[in-house]
């Protein structure tokens, strides 16, 4: 099984839904990047469920720092941050051990573990797990951030309502990060909280689409082929339980315009070399050209519903009835933002420390890049 992800900066994940704790390692970072665990904890609020629009499983995400900080800094040597799982309720999967749930990894870790995993909660691709990553990702954005680096994601779009587009980046980042359900537009933000409590009202989930933008980063970050910027990052965002579809810029959009829509033209701003239009999402031959950098993540419904579904009995070889019972959201759209800001931020910390070496992100180095970011 591969938990880790990253040449420079390597996280590794571990843990299962229902186990005694899940967490993180971190594995990289250069010594001195400070860690604000009141921070952490706010990113991890912002995953956490909480009302009638989430799962009633209520974690504390109590978390420690066990190796890698003293003093409030890294240390240089891994960082292993553990959360307890203090809420379970395993005996809601007993009677689905051998019945996989439609939607779910059941019957795939079936194939691949041979029956050794942990089905409680769906263990170790639960996507409890992504607390883990929020809390690595919350230390990851910190560095950033003292480069002049933000991101940010809004839902764009869930159970076909839209928000609006981002408009001002700076004010909209800003705005977001605060928000417990990140829509720019607060009539929007109303219709879409409805749409998804009608569908626990009928045993049912919805997706959406999230959309995030990334300003600050310098120009000439990735690699050709094989370790571009969009390659990378969307490696990550897959890893992300429910997100089915990735794009970037204007995305298949590209596909129904011509090339004349889609280029972006150069022209200098303040002495900078900048672009007039953003189709290209910030990234042209899988680099960096200092522009924003905007991508979009498709999440489907969540999987665990109230309805009867189909499914097959792995003893008996015999198609059964399926009645999914226990704590599940309704949607995990307004949840899985904060994650798509934590593993973007892991993946540029990546990128940057191969570009400018791993003490960039904490100031030791006297190379600066040649051409700052467009905000």
């Amino acid at each position: 099984m591969k938990n880790s992800f990253g040449q420079n900066l390597i996280v590794t994940l571990f843990g299962e839904s229902h186990g005694p704790a899940i967490g993180a390692v971190m594995d990289g970072l250069a010594p001195g990047i400070p860690v604000d665990e009141s921070f952490i904890a706010d990113q991890l609020t912002l995953r956490r469920p909480a009302g009638d629009l989430s799962t009633a499983r209520r974690e504390a995400d109590a978390f420690s720092i066990v190796s890698g900080v003293f003093e409030g800094k890294t240390t240089g040597t891994p960082l292993c941050i553990l959360i307890p799982n203090t809420d379970t309720r395993s005996g809601d999967y007993t009677a689905l051990r051998h019945l996989p749930r439609p939607g779910h990894a059941d019957y795939t870790a079936q194939c691949k573990y041979h029956g050794h995993q942990d089905y409680r909660g769906g263990g170790h691709f639960s996507g409890r797990l992504t607390a883990a990553l929020v809390a690595a990702g919350a230390i990851a954005l910190t560095a950033l951030r003292s480069k002049g680096i933000c991101i940010g994601t809004h839902i764009l779009r869930c159970s076909g309502l839209s928000d609006r587009p981002f408009g001002d980046l700076a004010s909209d980042l800003a705005a977001l990060n605060t928000m417990p359900f990140a829509v720019l537009d607060r009539a929007a933000a109303q219709a879409m909280q409805q749409a998804v409590l009608r569908a626990a009202a009928d045993g049912d989930s919805v997706g959406g689409v999230l959309e995030t933008a990334v300003t600050g980063l310098p120009a000439g970050v990735g690699e050709p082929w094989f370790d571009t910027v969009e390659g990378l990052l969307s490696h990550a965002l897959f890893s992300i339980p429910a997100v089915k579809g990735v794009e970037f810029g204007d995305g298949f959009a590209m596909a129904d315009a011509a090339g004349s829509c889609c280029n972006d033209s150069f022209c200098l701003k303040n002495g900078r070399v900048v672009t007039k239009t953003n189709h290209n999402g910030g990234i042209n031959g899988g680099i960096t050209n200092g522009m924003p950098i905007l991508f979009r993540c498709a999440v489907k419904p969540t999987p665990s519903i109230a309805r009867e579904q189909e499914t097959v009995d792995l003893r008996s070889g015999e198609s059964v009835p399926l009645q999914i019972r226990g704590r599940h959201d309704p949607a995990i759209v307004h949840r899985a933002r904060v994650v798509v800001d934590s593993v973007a931020a892991l993946v540029l910390c990546d990128l940057l420390t191969g570009r400018f070496g791993t003490d960039w992100l904490c100031g030791r180095t006297d190379e600066a890049p040649a051409e700052r970011a467009a905000t």
